[in-house]
């Protein structure tokens, strides 16, 4: 199974990267001659996205993490609570 994702994910990326060039191929005015340097920027567009995500999940589990000092209990103690 994990192989199937990983297959998945690289094809969405690819997917991802060939769009981004033939975006780069539209701004540039259809020029021709110019698909691997626009494949490439694209790559280096599509990774930093990638990376700056990945590096913006790791920060969010980070912070859920590890709470702050200073912060009240939310939670009281086994055994203090009243018999009703």
């Amino acid at each position: 199974m994990w192989r199937e994702v990983g297959i998945e994910m690289k094809k969405d990326m690819h997917d991802e990267i060939a769009r981004v060039a033939h975006e780069l191929y539209e701004k540039t005015g259809r020029a021709d001659g110019n698909e691997l340097k626009n494949w490439l920027e694209a790559e280096k567009i599509v990774m930093e996205k990638h990376e700056r995500h990945a590096s913006e999940m790791e920060q969010k589990v980070e912070v859920v993490g590890k709470p702050q000092k200073g912060y009240p209990r939310t939670v009281k103690k086994e055994g203090s609570y009243k018999k009703g």
